[in-house]
């Protein structure tokens, strides 16, 4: 019997197109600028039907944070046939707690409990104590704060207003830093886009046959088990002070080794470089700096891992 021959009206499906796009920290002309970057280098088809991943940090240092989250709050209109996915970094998760849209801790826990932990620099960062300060999670606090230095070491900048550079992040909403007024002046709809921020995304659906790939703000930690910290960064748990996937530094640079023996990407932003070595992918040029990109990658899972 002869074999039947391939069917000309077999067509073989184009690869998904994923953009990762790094801190934007409130410069709405960077992320303008880069979105039209983006959309004049791809086929509509293939760009309006992408994954946008944004790795968070939304606001602080620069000017506009305010006109940030309303250009991402209107993405989903705009391109309704994209898949926008908006992760938490460490300095929205602040910014969340201090207007009171983070989930209350899943074990009973009050947040003040979490204060202890890091008491000993409440002075020195001048935590917040103003109105709705009494259960308020430590990072609202210390994000609305007045820090005592004026001058940031490490990042060789003035801080602007508390040791998150919240201040222009207040100003963008018309509010001095540190105004219990914020509270007020968040319209409802960035209130919903802060509560709904995910702190992990994973993308390992139907036809990516190599590898996965795991967007985390920060990272993951090393010696930690892979499964756990999946399931605590899906649950948002809040009754720990500082969440490590968010905000860690050394312990999540590298990729657990759990994770190698599936190929997987882990993306990230929130460590002010841009840096690519193997599957380990760290979208950060910008970092806040007025004169820096903000910096997007661009993937093809099914061909990122093969």
């Amino acid at each position: 019997m002869a074999e039947a021959e391939p069917s000309n009206n077999s067509v073989v499906a184009e690869p998904r197109l994923v953009i990762c796009v790094g801190d934007i920290h409130g410069y709405i002309k960077k992320l303008q600028n880069l979105w039209s970057n983006l959309e004049s280098q791809f086929d509509p088809q293939h760009f309006n039907a992408a994954t946008i991943i944004f790795l968070g940090d939304y606001c602080d240092r620069g000017p506009d944070a305010k006109k940030v989250l309303d250009f991402l709050i209107n993405l989903p209109s705009k391109y309704p046939n994209q898949k926008h996915v908006f992760l938490s970094g460490n300095h929205d998760f602040a910014f969340a707690a201090f207007v009171g849209v983070l989930p209350e801790p899943q074990n009973g826990v009050s947040f003040k409990e979490g204060w202890k932990k890091y008491e000993e620099s409440e002075d020195r960062e001048g935590w917040y104590k103003g109105e709705g300060y009494e259960n308020m999670h430590l990072q609202g606090r210390r994000w609305a704060g007045h820090i005592k230095a004026r001058f940031n070491t490490i990042k060789g900048t003035e801080y602007q207003g508390s040791i998150y550079d919240a201040g222009p992040t207040f100003a963008s909403y018309g509010v001095p830093h540190g105004s219990s007024d914020l509270m007020k002046a968040v319209p409802d709809d960035h209130k919903r886009f802060l509560a709904d921020m995910v702190w992990i995304h994973e993308e390992d659906e139907e036809g990516i046959r190599h590898c996965k790939l795991i967007a985390v703000h920060a990272g993951l930690e090393k010696e930690k088990n892979v499964g756990e910290q999946l399931r605590f960064l899906k649950a948002k748990e809040t009754h720990l002070p500082k969440i490590e996937g968010l905000s860690g530094r050394k312990n999540v640079w590298d990729i657990p080794e759990e994770l190698t023996e599936k190929p997987t990407i882990v993306v990230s932003g929130h460590h002010g470089k841009l840096h690519i070595e193997g599957l380990r992918l760290i979208i950060d040029e910008g970092g806040g700096f007025e004169n820096k990109p903000v910096a997007a990658i661009v993937a093809s899972l099914d061909e990122a891992c093969s």
